[in-house]
């Protein structure tokens, strides 16, 4: 009969038997006592009673029964740590057993165990187990060392184990130096200035020894650390790349991977003009299309690798377009992400190949693989001059299909040619305004307009056909209401006579009714333009246009560069730095790839042979609503004002103001002087206007990262003493305090005050388990009694590394202080910027991404009233606390300040706080993973910000 047996039975008074037959003098019986103790453990029943029981039976010498009380000791340790001590003996008798299975199964034990008491009487057997004569004994001893650490780093460094597994990479085993490898990779992780691996060319050369004969997780580790190696010279890279291709045909994925990786950052120190690049990069193509014939999950993950490796180095896979066709059968998930390397690797001499596929595509019946074939289409187009016409044509075949989703989509990219190609495929617009009614979706209804609005001197009738868009523009979505301001603008640019009453329509529904600030701004600004100067309208509203350029969707070249240095991680799915999407104390490190000295990067393209490409990246048009992205990246330079701006006359009534004031007559060549419509003020916008638009814009942005004119930074806010223990509630002790932090230490500050009639001593303090894990880091240090009437100051250091429990609010603490009177209890609250952390300062891009992903549903607003500092003050005092300014950006006389800060358990909370000079309330976003926080954080802005 199988263990499953174990599994059925339900009886009651189980616990009581199983006691007894654990205590048997029958081997078989203890056995099978123990059998039934694991299966009621795993199927969730509480068997900690037992806990003494079935330690006794650890005393055996069968090896099975050994394994299953090691298995029940690892699971209730944590429960039962005094009777955990009972096992220490038996560990140290089995670390010097004679069978080393025994030897490894002991210390391996040790490692799980996450008892604080008990580590240390584990030190002297872990130590003989990293010496032991058997190679498996001592690889899972280099294990046993990274979870050891784990627990108490301070410990693992003090025994010197750190030094003892840097001496295993040199070990004979190649299994016991890669878990070497793997252990000190882990350490190292969590400490990430450590330097533990010291990669030098000797140690190098016993891994890749190690290499060639250890399984082929073993591999994933060595090449992971080989990874993270800078080469001397081109040479030393050829030697390390020519002794890890082999790893290229394994049969493992990750193993293949890893080699990838490694080989993508050592090509960047070989000259290209080197015969060994050549043949490297031809090794590199068969291994990752043969991922390609795996499980459709596994194929996914090659895909999102392979796109990462196409951006970096197309020329390597140029050949291989095949193998890229979609199949009937793949996954949606599959082919999308096929379509898209399918268009990177597009070049002129696969580009028939490549639109046949397309064109088949488009007549699939999922729509989503449709849309993307379609766009996929008009993207060949604009990458492959060539192949313009072709593909104009093939979109107008499909527009004939009149299938809503496919003409939709061939107009957004007819949009996109046109801005590539401009006067070249206009006889197309004839057929595009056919259609004009069935447009339904936001962006092609947009592109639609942009379309009319850019070659409205050709269609007789486009102001018909913007005005059928303006019937309904209230109920339009934000993008088509910008790009139909901006189109009407542009046809009363072209054609001013007969669109006046068009235009100021327009412009009266963008500004007066309007709550959308985008589209309000835009509106301001074209009614400014008009109204004043309106030669300098139709120089910035009709300037050419720059050409789009090939790749619209290009990962940012540093990115790419971190990505690749991830490729066989999650950060090469996501494609996204592993900051971005993983929280913890562990620092993660920006990993770059390190390029020979002096090689200019040229890297090949498909369609272009070896023509290098320049450094220069790419000009992306930026997507649609991606608009915290275009606040961090504006770069405004200060504007030379040559004179005063025209200001609104006073009481204007706004209904009888001619919109465009002399703007039209100058625009037809009259006489504005002579026209006695022509008030002073009726060429200013009207009073609705903010009055920050007179101003003349702001430099606040000259440097981003400067944020000048802040002066020092202001001090760290320190929160007032409060009585937290009234005397008439703790027998005449007084306790009142708060709380500091001071160069990454975090202190509470007390004053005691004996207001009893006796002698106060011996004291001691406990906190509760509190949400941030909040505990003394050592003893409360009062080395003198306190007299009647007596009082003392006291500082006593926190760690944040204490139990955890979640508290109401997020920041109560509930504190225990013992003198020789009595116990006494109380609470208080401590001010979160305690929590915040002095590497609380995100990267740019970091900042972009982190606010991307963290969803919308986490963000929360709040004002904070009555305050009077300016931006660059408040900036400077929230700084002292650790709040970090990333970026300032200043529209129309308000400030907004991007902020981010780090609280100690790895939670990052990031800020938008605006200010508006002469307005003393702020607003302010919060976005976090963890919302909870925000509210905390909120209160803690206004007593910083207040105080």
């Amino acid at each position: 009969m199988t263990d499953s047996k174990y599994f059925t039975t339900t009886k009651k008074g189980e616990i009581f038997e199983l006691k007894a037959e654990l205590n048997s003098d029958k081997k078989e019986k203890k056995k099978e006592a123990v059998k039934k103790v694991i299966a009621s453990m795993t199927v969730g029943k509480d068997v900690s009673a037992l806990f003494p029981d079935v330690v006794n039976c650890m005393q055996t010498d069968n090896l099975e029964l050994k394994k299953l009380v090691y298995l029940y000791l690892m699971n209730y340790a944590k429960s039962q740590p005094d009777m955990a001590i009972m096992a220490v003996n038996t560990f140290v008798k089995d670390c010097e057993d004679l069978n080393p299975l025994i030897r490894a199964l002991a210390v391996r034990t040790m490692g799980c165990i996450r008892v604080d008491k008990i580590t240390e009487y584990l030190c002297e057997p872990l130590r003989k187990c990293l010496k032991d004569e058997d190679p498996y004994v001592r690889k899972t001893a280099a294990v046993c060392v990274a979870k050891l650490h784990d627990i108490n780093a301070q410990l693992v460094e003090d025994q010197g184990f750190l030094d003892t597994l840097k001496d295993l990479i040199s070990d004979s085993n190649p299994m016991v130096v890669a878990n070497a490898v793997a252990a000190l990779s882990e350490i190292a992780e969590s400490h990430p200035n450590s330097n533990l691996l010291d990669l030098n060319p000797q140690t190098i050369n016993k891994l890749l020894t190690a290499l060639n004969e250890c399984t082929e997780w073993g591999q994933i580790f060595i090449l992971d650390c080989l990874a993270n190696y800078s080469p001397r010279d081109d040479r030393e890279s050829q030697s390390i790349c020519e002794r890890v291709t082999p790893r290229l045909s394994h049969a493992n994925s990750a193993v293949v991977l890893s080699a990838v990786k490694v080989l993508m950052k050592f090509m960047e120190m070989l000259p290209k003009d080197l015969d060994y690049y050549g043949t490297l990069l031809k090794k590199l193509a068969p291994p990752l299309v043969t991922l390609l014939s795996a499980e459709p999950e596994l194929q996914y993950v090659a895909l999102r690798n392979i796109n990462l490796i196409v951006q970096r180095r197309p020329e390597i896979l140029k050949h291989e377009m095949k193998v890229f066709f979609v199949k009937y059968n793949d996954p949606i998930y599959v082919k999308l992400e096929k379509l898209d390397i399918m268009i990177r690797l597009a070049s002129q001499a696969n580009i028939a190949q490549v639109l046949a596929e397309l064109k088949e595509y488009a007549t699939e019946v999922d729509v989503d693989f449709v849309r993307k074939a379609v766009r996929a289409i008009g993207r060949c187009a604009i990458k492959v001059e060539q192949s313009a016409e072709r593909c104009v044509s093939t979109l107008l075949d499909l527009i004939q299909t009149k299938v809503n989703y496919v003409v939709q989509e061939a107009i957004v990219v007819i949009k996109d040619i046109f801005r590539k190609y401009p006067n070249k495929y206009e006889s197309v617009i004839a057929t595009l305004c056919e259609h004009l009614e069935s447009l339904d979706e936001p962006e092609a209804r947009a592109a639609m307009i942009w379309i009319v609005g850019e070659y409205a001197e050709r269609i007789d009738n486009a102001d018909e056909l913007l005005e059928s868009f303006l019937e309904g523009f209230h109920d339009e979505s934000t993008q088509v209401q910008l790009q139909l301001l901006t189109a009407i603008v542009k046809l009363f640019l072209k054609k001013p006579t007969e669109t006046q009453e068009l235009v100021q329509q327009v412009l009266s529904l963008a500004t007066q009714d309007s709550d959308n600030p985008d589209l309000r701004d835009r509106g301001y600004i074209y009614w400014r333009l008009l109204s004043t100067d309106p030669v300098a309208a139709k120089e910035v509203v009709l300037a050419e246009k720059p050409l789009i350029s090939e790749e619209t969707d290009l990962i940012e070249p540093t990115l790419l560069e971190e990505l690749i240095c991830h490729i066989g991680t999650l950060a090469s799915v996501y494609h996204k730095p592993p900051s971005a999407f993983v929280e913890g104390s562990r620092g993660v490190q920006h990993k770059r790839l390190t390029s020979s000295a002096g090689s200019g990067e040229s890297v090949e393209s498909p369609d272009t042979g070896s023509a290098a490409v320049s450094e220069a990246p790419p000009a992306v048009i930026p997507s649609q609503g991606d608009l915290l992205g275009d606040l961090l990246n504006l770069d405004l330079t200060p504007t030379t004002s040559t004179g005063p701006p025209p200001s609104a006359a006073p009481g204007m009534q706004l209904g009888a103001m001619d919109l465009l004031g002399g703007g039209l007559d100058s625009l037809l060549g009259g006489d504005i002087g002579g026209s006695p419509a022509m008030g002073a003020g009726f060429g200013a916008p009207p009073a609705a206007m903010p009055a920050s638009f007179n101003a003349p814009i702001s430099g606040g942005l000259d440097d981003l990262f400067d944020l000048g004119g802040g002066g020092m930074t202001m001090g760290t806010y320190i929160p007032p003493k409060t009585v937290w223990l009234p005397a008439m509630k703790a027998k005449g002790l007084e306790i009142s305090g708060t709380f500091v932090r001071r160069s990454g230490v975090i202190q509470m500050e007390m004053t005691l005050n004996n207001k009893a009639m006796s002698v106060m001593s011996d004291f001691a303090i406990q906190f509760n388990r509190n949400s941030f894990g909040l505990a003394p880091a050592g003893p409360l240090q009062i080395l003198t009694p306190i007299s009647p009437n007596q009082s003392i100051e006291a500082a006593l250091p926190l760690s944040t590394v204490g139990p955890v429990m979640k508290m109401e609010p997020l920041n109560n603490l509930q504190v225990a202080v013992k003198n020789n009177i009595d116990v006494f209890y109380f609470s208080c609250q401590y001010p979160i910027s305690m929590l915040f952390l002095e590497d609380g300062k995100m990267e740019r891009q970091v900042f972009l991404a982190t606010w991307k992903d963290i969803p919308n549903e986490n963000e929360s607003q709040f004002q904070i009233k009555d305050c009077h500092l300016n931006s660059d003050a408040a900036s400077n005092k929230l700084q002292g606390s650790n709040i970090f300014t990333i970026a300032k950006r200043t529209v129309e006389g308000q400030d907004m300040l991007y902020q981010s800060m780090k609280l100690t358990n790895g939670i990052w909370v990031l800020a938008e706080l605006r200010v508006q000079a002469g307005n003393p309330n702020y607003t302010i976003s919060l976005k976090c993973r963890a919302p909870e926080v925000s509210q905390c954080v909120f209160q803690n802005y206004e007593t910083v910000l207040k105080n």
